[in-house]
């Protein structure tokens, strides 16, 4: 993996040229343009907080819903679009991947990174909901920040580029792997708070690398607090897929011109 990784930053002009090339095909013929990065967020924000303020009420801990939520949904909806995205990122560049030699993985490593554009921009509106209604951030929780960031792109990548690789081989991968995420999201504490788990499962629930991130999200932004042992188990997790889908990844590089 370490002499992959080196042969990938040869690459790192094409790894760029691809994502500005991704972001540009997204948003040129859009007339909203960049406002799209905040869109299904928001809008899936305004419905929870609708059903679980007005219809089935959720405690936050003190925590308005609308920023309780948001803090869940903005790295779910990076993790969502990013692995669906990266899942088709070789079958949609057939030409590519069949004529010119490269490190394939860079491929799905832009469509990452054009994600990243995004939430950056539902990132900052997220700051912004935490400053309006007064939200007391801890200093030192905010140093957990990039570790928290660094974990979920450690998981976002090992399923991307897993799912990328399987993907040539069974067309099936996209709709199966909808099908997961949309489950995998009641599944992690987005919609409720972590409290509603009983304290007996837990350790069974931390087992999904997003519940600690999430939770860690929350910890920092909004509950003036630092992240606690369950992000342990998060970027152990984390780790383990990104080795496993790396190593399958190169593994059957090699039949991809042929298949695709």
């Amino acid at each position: 993996m370490i002499t992959n990784a080196r042969q990938l930053l040869k690459t790192r002009d094409l790894i760029w040229a691809w994502t500005v090339r991704t972001l540009r095909g997204r948003y040129q013929q859009s007339a909203l343009g960049w406002f799209w990065a905040i869109v299904q967020p928001v809008a899936a924000v305004a419905i929870f907080t609708l059903v679980f303020t007005r219809i089935v009420p959720v405690d936050t801990g003190g925590v308005p819903y609308i920023v309780f939520s948001y803090t869940a949904v903005v790295p779910w909806t990076l993790l969502a679009t990013s692995i669906t995205d990266m899942a088709m990122s070789l079958v949609q560049n057939m030409n590519l991947v069949g004529k010119i030699y490269f490190q394939r993985e860079a491929l799905p490593i832009a469509t990452l990174l054009a994600r990243l554009a995004d939430f950056g921009i539902a990132f900052l509106l997220l700051a912004l909901l935490v400053i309006y209604y007064g939200i007391q951030v801890s200093p030192v929780g905010l140093l957990f920040l990039p570790l928290i960031f660094l974990i979920q792109l450690t998981l976002i990548l090992g399923l991307g580029i897993g799912a990328a690789a399987l993907n040539v081989f069974y067309r099936d991968v996209d709709p199966l792997l909808k099908l997961f995420i949309q489950i995998w999201f009641y599944a992690s504490p987005i919609l409720y708070p972590i409290s509603l788990v009983p304290e007996k499962w837990r350790w069974l629930y931390f087992l999904n690398p997003m519940a600690g991130i999430i939770t860690a999200y929350r910890d920092v932004l909004i509950y003036h607090t630092v992240p606690g042992d369950y992000l342990l188990p998060a970027a152990l997790v984390s780790l383990t897929i990104l080795i496993a889908g790396y190593w399958f990844f190169k593994k059957v590089e090699f039949q991809f011109a042929d298949i695709i």
